[in-house]
């Protein structure tokens, strides 16, 4: 019936193709059943979950109303009403829930009667609370109606979940019964269609193999060097006859290609060469990615910036060898760019120089010049070099700095130089970040001093070296005199803004030398290296009379003069090395001045006479 090996694959094709549709259209139909199943199971857990949500949001109001009555405190209150807008809001979202099942929209309804009703049995007492009627409030709580009304909620919430909870379990037992019946039907109808399937395989082969033998044996014989053989008589079908025709063909066609092989020989080997060159190149370019890696391992490493230009200058010269350059890097301010780090001995180091003098660092790409005349010169550098190249750093799209080379670049230690670039960035970026980080650490947020955590590792750290070099170490304690009362009268801001003040001023009075920390709330601590109490207590007398000068401005409203209270002490052979002792004397002595009339400087020495 079918002279052509493909209509009749395709007939058989067809039937097997049908037999899977109709397995699918089963399939998709049970699975759409399935999940509409589950959509209402789903739809049940969500209102049972707002159902829950009302009803906690309903008895938090109630806690926070009684919070309120009995403390006075208006955090109750405000939480009162933040719970009856989320109990309302609970409550609209079941009532739009509910809508597909008519029972429980009206147990819902009914559920919502009483929850205005409750709502406001707990507002009356709220509101006469609020107009500071504080008795009548817990008057009307007595009353007990409230809590008839709150049973009546209860159990009207528990009869509208009891009901929900019978309605999931009838939906999940339908869901269990469509799953069961797409299970059969897979069951039943997968082995059916595969046995088609291999019934139809075992025809095909039938078919093929014949044919299929023919022509491997033809193509054994052409691999052995016959081409004078053909294939000839019937093949079976029509597509059978072409292969044949066309393997006769080829074999005709062989005989001509075998003169051309010497050529294609030759071309053969050109592609081989091109092969191992290609090779070197992957090789150098792995070893060179090896060798970053490395270097990107130790650069994260790193603890200072000169650990960071070391690792630099060991390794650019390894990825770039016999290239001489130099690596600049912004400043604080990011105004100048500084050398951070050089090898290869370049001779044109500069000290510093101004970013848009170089043409890298304008156009945000690489910048070369290859010969007297051949592109701009950057001005950074000398008018006698002619021959160097300029690659920026980016890192997130922000400039980090410029690496500069003696000598222009071939290609591939332009590639070199992208990946180095990109990987000392990332470094340098990933450098500033931990600086960032652990000054964060040390600093006192509000003010910008040193925070009490520095300061007693600080204190522990100078008093060994002061106890090795026998050289003098002081600690002053003092505080904002009538510090309160900036907050009493003016509020917590006008407290900050005085801290700050303060802050400024001692950082501008105390030496460089002496590390400056905020203890606590109003309390400073300095400790002052190499100075001894005597002499310290002279310069503590200038910085009381600085402070005293100070007058704080909060939105152009003068907070009034500051005055401030200082305690100085020094440390002495037997006091612990922690310094917990010294720093109590310190207090002591800030004491002695609070108790002799604020605004006063006092020694240690002169509280224990």
């Amino acid at each position: 019936m079918f002279k052509s090996l493909t209509s009749r694959i395709a007939a058989l094709g067809v039937v097997v193709v049908v037999s899977i549709l109709l397995l699918v259209a089963g399939m998709v139909d049970a699975s759409r059943q399935t999940q509409e199943s589950f959509h209402w199971v789903m739809h049940s857990s969500q209102v049972l979950r707002s159902t829950n949500e009302l009803m906690d949001s309903v008895r938090s109001a109630e806690s926070g109303q009684r919070g309120y009555i009995l403390t006075h405190n208006p955090g109750f209150a405000q939480a009162f009403d933040r719970e009856i807008e989320e109990a309302r809001g609970a409550y609209g979202q079941l009532y739009e829930l509910t809508k597909d099942n008519s029972q429980q929209h009206d147990r819902m309804r009914a559920l919502g009667l009483l929850l205005e009703e409750r709502i406001e049995l707990m507002r009356t007492p709220l509101e006469l609370a609020r107009q500071s009627e504080f008795d009548s409030a817990r008057a009307r709580i007595v009353e007990g109606r409230g809590y008839d009304t709150m049973v009546a909620l209860e159990m009207a919430a528990e009869k509208f979940i009891s009901a929900e909870r019978t309605l999931q379990a009838e939906r999940v037992a339908a869901a269990e019964r469509r799953l069961e019946g797409l299970r059969t039907l897979a069951l039943i109808a997968g082995p059916l269609i595969a046995l088609l399937s291999a019934l139809i395989s075992m025809m095909i082969i039938q078919r093929i193999r014949k044919p299929i033998g023919v022509l491997s044996g033809a193509m054994d014989r052409l691999g052995a060097g016959d081409f004078g053989d053909r294939i000839e008589g019937d093949m079976g079908s029509r597509e059978f006859l072409k292969l044949a025709a066309g393997y006769n063909t080829m074999v005709d066609r062989l005989a001509a290609v075998s003169d051309e092989r010497k050529l294609n020989n030759e071309v053969l080997q050109k592609m081989h060469q091109d092969v191992v060159a290609s090779s070197t190149a992957l090789k150098d370019r792995n070893d060179v990615i090896e060798l970053l890696a490395a270097m990107s391992h130790r650069m994260q490493a790193t603890r200072s910036d000169a650990e960071l230009a070391e690792v630099i200058s060991i390794f650019v010269p390894r990825v770039l060898p016999e290239v001489p350059g130099v690596l600049y890097s912004f400043n604080n301010s990011r105004n100048t760019l500084v050398p951070v780090s050089n090898w290869g001995g370049s001779s044109h180091m500069v000290d510093s120089f101004a970013p848009e003098t170089c043409w890298a660092l304008r156009r945000g790409q690489s910048h070369w010049v290859s010969g007297t005349g051949k592109d701009i010169r950057c001005e950074h550098v000398p008018e006698a070099h002619e021959v160097y190249h300029c690659e920026p750093l980016l890192a997130s799209g922000d400039v980090i700095g410029v690496l500069y080379l003696d000598i222009s670049l071939n290609e591939e230690q332009r590639f070199r130089v992208s990946m180095l670039t990109e990987n000392i960035a990332s470094a340098i970026v990933n450098r500033r970040l931990q600086k960032d980080l652990k000054e964060q650490t040390i600093r006192d947020p509000l003010t910008g001093l040193f925070n009490r955590r520095y300061m007693e590792e600080a204190l522990t750290l100078e008093i060994a070296r002061a106890s090795r070099a026998a050289t003098p170490l002081c600690v002053v304690m003092c505080d904002v005199d009538h510090f309160k009362r900036f907050n009493d009268e003016h509020g917590h801001d006008a407290g900050d803004a005085v801290l700050q003040q303060v802050a400024k001023a001692l950082m501008e009075q105390f030496r460089d030398g002496d590390i400056v920390c905020r203890y606590g709330g109003e309390e400073f601590t300095i400790i002052a290296p190499g100075t001894s109490q005597e002499d310290l207590l002279r310069r503590v007398e200038h910085v009381r009379e600085a402070v005293r000068g100070v007058e704080p401005e909060l939105r152009g409203t003068s907070l009034g003069r500051i005055t401030m209270s200082f305690g100085v002490a020094e440390w002495r052979e037997g006091m612990d090395r922690e310094g917990h002792r010294l720093l109590k004397a310190a207090d002591e002595a800030l004491y002695q001045a609070k108790h002799e009339g604020r605004n006063k400087v006092v020694g240690f020495a002169s509280t224990t006479e």
